[in-house]
């Protein structure tokens, strides 16, 4: 148990390019969703959901974004004002090969940052991060800049820690456990490794 640390699970995208809800996407016999929780719940104290509008298939507090269509960003500044502990692990809800040992070691590398970030062959992970609630200032004025800035912008501003796979995984292949859940076709290869 990660004691200091709120999950953040994010639910709140539009699943364009699935068609359809992809969180509702059964596998094993349990949503993608619910998955996402079960693994959090084991993980950390306090499970929280961030949505851009509330969801009916959450049984969890939830969180709405601070500026409506603003992404991710403006859900994780959210969960950091709704959060009581001083560390938020911001976590996409469609990652269903992400194990507990994984979080654990990046949680290891949190000492004297404000963020701690994987970096898998060469892409930055901000939604498999934790993030010190007194981040939360420098995310806050990220948000309020025009357009809509996502969490990676706000990373040069903030003391990161960026954890290779090397790092994170030891011998073993690190960059499965980041495969997320986009189209159809990452579904169907979700299907074959769990089943429906």
């Amino acid at each position: 148990m990660i004691a200091d640390c709120t999950a953040l699970v994010f639910a709140g995208g539009d699943s364009r390019r699935m068609g359809r809800d992809k969180l509702a996407l059964e596998l094993g016999g349990q949503s993608l969703l619910a998955r996402a929780l079960e693994l959090m719940r084991g993980l950390f104290p306090h499970v929280l959901v961030s949505v851009q509008r509330p969801r009916n298939d959450v049984d969890a507090l939830q969180v709405c974004d601070e500026i409506p269509n603003a992404g991710p960003l403006a859900g994780l500044c959210a969960g950091l004002r709704e959060a009581k502990t001083p560390w938020v692990f911001a976590v996409a809800a469609d990652m269903p090969w992400l194990v507990p040992d994984i979080i654990e070691r990046l949680a290891g590398f949190r000492a004297g940052h404000q963020a701690t970030v994987p970096v898998i062959n060469e892409q930055v992970y901000p939604l498999t991060a934790f993030y010190a609630a007194k981040a939360l200032p420098t995310l806050r004025t990220v948000l309020a800049r025009p357009g809509k800035p996502g969490i990676v912008a706000a990373l040069p501003l903030l003391d990161a820690c960026f954890v290779d796979e090397r790092q994170l995984a030891g011998n073993e292949e690190a960059s499965r456990h980041f495969i997320d859940l986009d189209t159809p076709e990452d579904a169907a290869l979700a299907y074959q490794f769990f089943g429906h």
